[in-house]
């Protein structure tokens, strides 16, 4: 199990990081031609949501791998698996329904990320 976990939590941190890095970088312009749902916030809440995806992609690898504070992965996962319940709402909410299964994807592997390493500790 511990192989499963590291492959899924391995994915999502390339996901999450990439996806964050993205949106911390990335002008908000060029950003809106590729995600509808950035033009409905502001530039710093775009920022504040890459923010939270590159730490979350961080923190599913680095505390259980060097074993400081390893809490922290699947809590790690949890505010991830939070962050897809609530894209997934916001989509819903504007019929953006082709986005929701994304979110719901991510949601499933950070949550199995979650119980796995919280049943390790």
């Amino acid at each position: 199990m511990n192989v499963v976990l590291w492959i899924l939590q391995g994915l999502l941190a390339v996901a999450f990081a990439g996806a964050g890095v993205m949106k911390l970088t990335q002008p908000v312009d060029k950003l809106a031609k590729q995600m509808s749902w950035v033009p409905r916030f502001s530039v710093s809440t775009v920022r504040f949501v890459g923010a939270v995806e590159l730490l979350g992609g961080i923190g599913l690898i680095l505390p259980w791998a060097t074993g400081i504070a390893k809490v922290l992965t699947p809590l790690a996962a949890v505010g991830l698996a939070v962050t897809m319940v609530l894209a997934a709402v916001h989509h819903v909410q504007h019929k953006e329904a082709k986005q929701v299964p994304i979110n719901v994807v991510l949601f499933a592997l950070a949550a199995v990320v979650a119980i796995g390493r919280f049943a390790g500790l």
